[in-house]
């Protein structure tokens, strides 16, 4: 396993460094997070013209929505009404005979 930091192409087993990636694609998160941009992952698949070893890695993140700001269309939240019930009052002159 790559330690952080290092490059993600190169080699694992041998320490060659392979120039491109054979494949890209991109993943998306599913959840934003808590200022809601989405995190874009772009994954490549490497194989090494040493060793031939082939490996997956992470070649970069990327966070989008981080810029986005809501206009006056955005709808204000309504304030919870008080619930509505029976009021129980329970009388503890009762219990104190001890």
């Amino acid at each position: 396993m790559r330690k952080k930091g290092e490059k993600p192409n190169i080699c694992p087993r041998c320490g060659y460094e392979v120039k491109e990636p054979e494949k890209t694609w991109h993943l998306v998160s599913p959840i934003p997070d808590s200022r809601g941009r989405v995190t874009i992952t772009i994954m490549g698949s490497f194989q090494c013209p040493n060793c031939g070893h082939r490996w997956r890695a992470v070649i970069s993140k990327i966070k989008a929505g981080e810029d986005v700001e809501f206009g006056e269309e955005e709808k204000p939240v309504e304030k919870q009404k008080p619930r509505e019930g029976k009021i129980i009052e329970i009388d503890l002159s009762d219990l104190d005979e001890d």
